[in-house]
């Protein structure tokens, strides 16, 4: 039996780590929340010591989720996915500052900053991959990763994702075999769509073979969509309560299935140097270029998330604006089959033709872009302007508000006007558009979401008109992503 420790050793132990809790939880906050007041940055107060304003972040959105929004031309989207900044620019004015725990998250208009501080609870949905790395590993894994996605190489698999959209619309055809008109809810669609595709070009798979992660991926969603909008408790992931213990599982299993998949596809993959290929021949370098295979595994889980989310997103926005502005609908189709003719697809040269459609992908990203808001950490004391920045804060910036502010992009800032992306238009920047993040982490598979979006598109145009069903009810949501409450009811009718 191991020595008890003296009692004076003991009280000392304790008292520093009374001073520890102390400082982090009181004096720190304290200081940070001086410093930000006496430059006039102004907030709600801080509710409680370790809560923050947690709890009425999430009272806000409960509140805003609970009614729909009257149509897609409601200007309230950015008020009902981000109801707290809304509510809380309007009192306090920007920039301003609320507390998420211990820690100050200031409110920007303006991009800056490295990325924030991560959940551990996320890593379970995400893994240790490019989302949440930093540094030298980030550099690593981002030199090894990017030319898979190079536009030269997304354009080669046009015909693959060609294939996918085709067996979508086959799986249409035949919902509408009976019927001149028929509804269907193209988010649900999509989503299998996307999957089918990253799987495709990016594994050397089908939406078939990946169909438990998938399944298995968006049960996780709704846990760490739950963990986000809670304040994390250092060491609460290895307690074994109810929720912990499913993570523990899902991780498991997801982790299993992605290694047999490795088994499977390897080698096929490294021939044909899609994202696994170019893994597992980082697999087998040596010295500091080396991936192991947990990290290709980790990988693995970020793409399969990621690489369905965000253009599924993207198309089921796209096609319900569309829908409900059939003149903007009438040009796109137009241009697709002046630039298609009679083939089934647009060819990867025939991409940069599309200008209408590309017009209209860039509109619907800045309404409605998949990710809501970034958040990142100032390490050190920093300075934007004349505001002074304590080390540790975090920067809440609103992509959604920013995207639909007045200030920036004018009056119709919450209208619909593909116009905007003209080629005679250059009136926004970096710091007023980014849908994909900003700087060197910018959402490394942008050009497969565009590209992905546009052949889909340029093909569903071809084949159909469509409009909104009675049913859709607008209701945008946060879930990771962007996303359609109740779903996204659009009325097909084959050409």
């Amino acid at each position: 039996m191991a020595p008890l420790l003296p009692p004076a050793i003991l009280v000392v132990l304790l008292l520093l780590l009374f001073f520890r809790v102390v400082r982090a939880v009181i004096w720190l906050p304290r200081r940070a929340r001086l410093r930000l007041l006496r430059q006039g940055v102004g907030g709600p107060p801080r509710r409680g010591l370790v809560d923050g304003n947690a709890a009425e972040v999430r009272a806000l959105i409960a509140r805003a989720q609970s009614a729909p929004l009257a149509s897609l031309g409601d200007p309230g989207v950015a008020g009902r996915v981000a109801p707290h900044y809304r509510e809380w620019s309007a009192s306090f004015g920007r920039p301003f500052v609320f507390w998420f725990g211990t820690r100050p998250r200031l409110a920007l208009d303006a991009p800056a900053f490295q990325k924030g501080v991560r959940n551990p609870m996320a890593r379970q949905l995400f893994g240790e991959g490019l989302v949440g790395l930093e540094g030298p590993k980030w550099a690593h894994h981002r030199r090894i990763i990017a030319p898979a996605f190079s536009m030269e190489r997304v354009k080669g698999w046009v015909p693959a994702i060609a294939k996918s959209t085709l067996t979508m619309l086959e799986r249409w055809e035949e919902l509408g075999r009976n019927n001149s008109e028929f509804e269907i809810d193209v988010f649900k669609e999509f989503q299998i769509f996307s999957a089918d595709v990253i799987s495709r070009v990016a594994f050397g798979s089908s939406f078939e073979e990946g169909k438990r992660i998938f399944q298995l991926q968006e049960e996780q969603a709704v846990l760490v969509s739950l963990a986000f909008r809670n304040v994390y408790i250092p060491g609460f992931r290895f307690i074994p309560t109810k929720n912990n213990q499913k993570r523990w599982r899902l991780n498991r299993e997801i982790r299993g299935s992605l290694r047999k998949l490795i088994e499977i596809n390897g080698e096929e993959c490294e021939n044909s140097k899609n994202l696994l290929g170019l893994m597992i021949s980082a697999n087998k370098a040596e010295g500091e270029e080396k991936m192991g295979i947990e990290e290709i595994i980790d990988e693995c889980k970020t793409f399969y998330f990621a690489g369905k989310e965000t253009t599924a997103n993207l198309l089921t926005w796209s096609v319900l604006l569309l829908a409900f502005h059939q003149d903007w609908q009438n040009k796109a189709r137009e241009e697709v089959n002046q630039v298609c003719s009679d083939r089934e697809f647009p060819s990867a040269d025939e991409l940069g033709n599309l200008k209408i459609v590309n017009m209209v992908l860039k509109e619907t990203l800045r309404l409605y872009p998949p990710a809501v808001a970034l958040n990142r950490v100032a390490t050190r004391d920093a300075r934007i302007g004349t505001l002074d920045i304590p080390a540790g804060t975090q920067i809440y910036m609103p992509i959604i508000a920013i995207h639909r502010d007045v200030e920036l992009w004018g009056a119709d800032a919450n209208e619909f006007n593909p116009l905007r992306f003209g080629e005679d238009k250059g009136h926004y920047n970096l710091g007023t558009y980014f849908p994909f993040g900003i700087g060197p982490t910018i959402c490394v598979g942008q050009n497969l979401a565009l590209v992905e979006a546009k052949v889909a598109l340029a093909m569903i145009l071809q084949r159909y008109e469509f409009r909104i069903s009675p049913s859709y009810v607008h209701a945008p949501m946060l879930f990771l992503t962007l996303q359609p409450q109740y779903g996204a009811q659009v009325l097909l009718h084959r050409i």
